[in-house]
C-alpha cells in the first residue's frame, strides 16, 4: 500500500478501502506520509467526494489513529457537539445538567475559530480553572462530578490535527466528507455511548442557509452511526446571537444567570431540547420530551449550578464559585454603551460581524499565539424583535482601551439593522434529524 496509489484512486473518483484509508490515516499521524500527499488527497477528497461508507471510514480511521479513551463509569457516557455560533455557550449549561441527571459527560472542546468563541478560552475566564489535564486526571473528575469539558491531548485524532492543518492552506476546509470526518474523529476518540450535535444555522454560524445545516447534520449523523454511535443532530437557529453577550467572562456570567436565576432563557430552552435527544438516544429517558422536562427541572432548581461548581472546582476553580460568581470574573477597563442612531425595531443581527469586532478587542485569536483578554466583548445585545428608541442602547462594548471600544461601538451599529416596523423572529430550534 501507498499514497500515490490511493491519491490516483480519488482522482479516478473511486473510494478506497476502510484498510487503504486507515494506512493513510496512520501515515498523516506518524510521518509516513508527506505534506504534499497529505494535500492531493485532501484536493481529491474536496473534488470527487466520498461515499456513506467512505466517510465512515475516513472517521473512524483517522479516530484510531490516536488514542481511543475506554471509561469504567456506572453509567452512560454522552456528549454534545456544536458546529460553532457567536455566545454559543451551551455546553457550561448542559454539562452539568446531564450529570445531574446521571449521565456522565467527558466533553472534549476547542479554543476560539474565526469568528466563533472557543468553549474553553470561556472557562479558562475563571480564576484557576485549568483545561488541559491527561486521561487518568479525565476519569478521576468524571467519577466525582460526572462531568469534565477538557481541551484534547496530542495523542487524540493525531491525523486530523496533521489534515486540518493541510486543508487549512490548501482551500479544502469547506469539503463536507472532510469536515464531517474531522468533527467526529474527535468527538468518537471520547467512545460516547450516544452523541448530539447542535448544527447551527443563520448569520452568526458557518453554515448560513438552512439547506448547507441540514446537508451537514444529514452526513454527521449519518456518519456517526455508521461508525457505532447512536446520534442525533438538532439544528439550531443562529439569527443572532444566542447568549446577549460575546466575549468570554461576559458569557459565563449569561450562564451563570441561566443557572441560577431560575427563570427561562434561550440557553436553558436549547440545552434543553439537546438533552432530552441525547438521553432518549441513550436510553436514559423513554422519549425526547421526557428528558427534556428533567433537564429543565435540574437548571431552573439549582442542582446544575452546584454540578457546575463541582466541576469547577475538580479543574482548579473557586470552591464558592457559584454562589458569588460576579467577583471573581475579570471585568474591562472601559465599558460604554452603543445607542441606538433611530427609533424602529431589531430586525436583523450580523452574528458574524459581532463576533469579529470580539476578536478584535482582543477577546478571540487572529494568529494561534495570540493571547486572549477574557474580560473585553459585548453585552446586553438587544434581540431580535425588540424595539429601541432614539438613543437608547442597543448593547455594551467592554474593552481594554477608549479607541478599542469605539471601534467595536462602530461594529456593532452597523451590525444591527433597525425597522421601522415589527419583524418575525425565527425559532430557536428548527428541526431535528434521526437516523
Amino acid at each position: 500500500m501507498d499514497a500515490r496509489s490511493i491519491i490516483a484512486k480519488l482522482r479516478r473518483q473511486e473510494v478506497p478501502k476502510s484498510e487503504e484509508l486507515n494506512w493513510f490515516a496512520q501515515g498523516l499521524a506518524d510521518g509516513g506520509v508527506s505534506d504534499a500527499q497529505a494535500g492531493a488527497f485532501a484536493m481529491a477528497v474536496c473534488m470527487g467526494g466520498l461515499n456513506a461508507q467512505g466517510r465512515a471510514d475516513l472517521t473512524v480511521a483517522m479516530r484510531d489513529s490516536g488514542e481511543v479513551l475506554t471509561w469504567d463509569l456506572d453509567g452512560p457516557v454522552i456528549d454534545k457537539h456544536s458546529t460553532g455560533g457567536v455566545g454559543d455557550c451551551v455546553s457550561l449549561l448542559l454539562a452539568p445538567a446531564l450529570a445531574e441527571c446521571g449521565a456522565f459527560v467527558p466533553m472534549i472542546s476547542g479554543r476560539g475559530l474565526g469568528h466563533t468563541g472557543g468553549t474553553l478560552d470561556k472557562l479558562e475566564a475563571i480564576p484557576g480553572v485549568t483545561t488541559q489535564i491527561g486521561q487518568a486526571r479525565l476519569a478521576q473528575v468524571l467519577k466525582e462530578t460526572g462531568a469534565a469539558i477538557v481541551g484534547a491531548t496530542g495523542q487524540i485524532a493525531p491525523a486530523d490535527k496533521r489534515l486540518y492543518a493541510i486543508r487549512d492552506v490548501t482551500a479544502t476546509v469547506e469539503s463536507l466528507d472532510l469536515i464531517t470526518a474531522s468533527i467526529l474523529s474527535k468527538k468518537l476518540a471520547a467512545s460516547p455511548d450516544a452523541l448530539v450535535l447542535d448544527v447551527k444555522t443563520g448569520s452568526g454560524a458557518f453554515m448560513k442557509s438552512l439547506d448547507d445545516a441540514r446537508r451537514l447534520a444529514q452526513a454527521l449523523t449519518e456518519t456517526a452511526n455508521t461508525a457505532g454511535c447512536r446520534t442525533s443532530a438538532v439544528i439550531t437557529d443562529m439569527s443572532q446571537p444566542l447568549a446577549s453577550a460575546l466575549g468570554n467572562a461576559l458569557e459565563v456570567a449569561e450562564v451563570m444567570k441561566a443557572l441560577t436565576s431560575g427563570q427561562d432563557s434561550a440557553l436553558a430552552e436549547i440545552s434543553a431540547e439537546l438533552g432530552g435527544v441525547l438521553m432518549a438516544d441513550a436510553g436514559m429517558y423513554a422519549t425526547t420530551d421526557e428528558g427534556k422536562v428533567k433537564i429543565a427541572e435540574v437548571i431552573r432548581d439549582g442542582r446544575a449550578a452546584d454540578r457546575f461548581g463541582r466541576m469547577m472546582a475538580a479543574v482548579g476553580g473557586p470552591v464558592h464559585f457559584v454562589d458569588t460568581w460576579a467577583r471573581f470574573l475579570p471585568e474591562a477597563n472601559v465599558i460604554q454603551e452603543v445607542q441606538a442612531p433611530q427609533t424602529g425595531y431589531v430586525a436583523a443581527i450580523d452574528g458574524e460581524a459581532l463576533g469579529l469586532a470580539v476578536v478584535a478587542l482582543g477577546g478571540g485569536r487572529q494568529v494561534e499565539s495570540d493571547e486572549i483578554d477574557p474580560a473585553v466583548g459585548i453585552s446586553d445585545i438587544l434581540r431580535l424583535g425588540d424595539k429601541v428608541s432614539n438613543g437608547s442602547p442597543l448593547a455594551v462594548v467592554h474593552a481594554g482601551r477608549e479607541d478599542a471600544a469605539q471601534q467595536a461601538a462602530a461594529a456593532v451599529l452597523g451590525a444591527i439593522t433597525l425597522s421601522d416596523k415589527p419583524v418575525e423572529v425565527p425559532p430557536q430550534i428548527h428541526e431535528r434529524i434521526s437516523v
